[in-house]
């Protein structure tokens, strides 16, 4: 059964780090890529992270510099490492597999369903 699972999220002050998990059942994992997503109240959905499975990777311009996506395909897990933490990062974060390249808003997903999501709040 297809199934996304997002963990990590947490409060942080401005400039800490986390570290998102998602783990995907199911054949979700199987797709050209995985990503990371973002929703802030009020606004759509957005890409900001990518992976491949060969492990090529692609930041939207608003995180490039400070957040590291990787993934261990023996467990079918992806991660995001978030550093630098800014009060524009919060949102509710996502992962899911994306079903064309690029970055930012309005990028479909091969799966459409999605997980719970993990909250991240950056406040000092």
């Amino acid at each position: 059964q297809d199934r996304l699972v997002e963990s990590g999220g947490g409060l942080v002050q401005p400039g800490g780090s986390l570290r998102l998990s998602c783990l995907a059942s199911g054949s979700i994992f199987s797709n050209p890529a995985m990503g990371w997503y973002r929703q802030a109240p009020g606004m759509e959905r957005e890409l900001v992270a990518v992976i491949t499975n060969s492990g090529g990777t692609n930041y939207a311009s608003s995180v490039k510099g400070r957040f590291t996506i990787s993934r261990d395909n023996a467990k079918n897990m992806v991660f995001l490492q978030m550093n630098s933490l800014k009060p524009e990062d919060p949102a509710v974060y996502y992962c899911n597999a994306p079903s064309r390249p690029g970055t930012g808003r309005g990028i479909p997903t091969f799966f459409d369903g999605w997980g719970q999501g993990t909250q991240v709040t950056v406040s000092s």
